[in-house]
């Protein structure tokens, strides 16, 4: 029996409870965990993250299938479904640890990010100049048990609601031939 190939890619969009709900429904994702990353502290716990003073982004790592989903269209999701032209800010949740980025894990992830930004901004896809940094992919560190599945497990909460239903949806809508049937 054939062992499934996979691949990582490291997104941060601010916050994760919201990037890891959308791409839990992507086709072809097959993990997504919440995280921290870019920073300088080892092992930072979600408290100290959200200070502001660890230099970590709120992020998710995502392992994927790359027969099914290419790491292009990941971005392209990634883009659609946060705010990449607001620097260090997603709607009310505000600091350095909400930053939009990217966190490549090769030369040609790197490639690939780069080009994407180019073809959005050459579209003029945003009115505002894209602000996501596009850094090296370093240590990651997941986040405590109760951050991860978050949406899946709070969907009446009204952050889900009222910040993230409209991401799930929006992907919905864009990227339906990538959506999962069933979560």
């Amino acid at each position: 029996m054939d062992e499934q190939r996979t691949e990582t890619a490291t997104l941060a969009g601010g916050c994760f409870w919201c990037t890891e709900a959308v791409f839990q429904r992507v086709e072809g994702v097959v993990e997504v965990i919440s995280g921290f990353t870019g920073g300088n502290i080892k092992n930072p716990p979600y408290r100290e993250v959200v200070s502001g003073r660890t230099g970590h982004a709120e992020s998710i790592r995502i392992k994927y299938d790359p027969e099914k989903i290419s790491y292009e269209e990941l971005l392209y999701i990634f883009f659609a479904t946060h705010d990449p032209t607001t620097l260090n800010r997603q709607q009310n949740d505000v600091g350095t640890h909400y930053r939009s980025a990217i966190f490549y894990h090769s030369e040609e992830q790197k490639q690939i990010a780069e080009k994407v930004i180019g073809k959005l901004e050459k579209e003029k896809v945003f009115a505002d100049p894209i602000v996501t940094e596009i850094s090296e992919a370093g240590p990651f560190y997941e986040a405590e048990q109760e951050h991860h599945d978050y949406y899946n497990q709070n969907r009446n909460q009204p952050y889900c609601r009222v910040i993230i239903d409209p991401k799930v949806q929006k992907l919905r809508h864009k990227f339906s031939n990538k959506v999962k049937s069933t979560v």
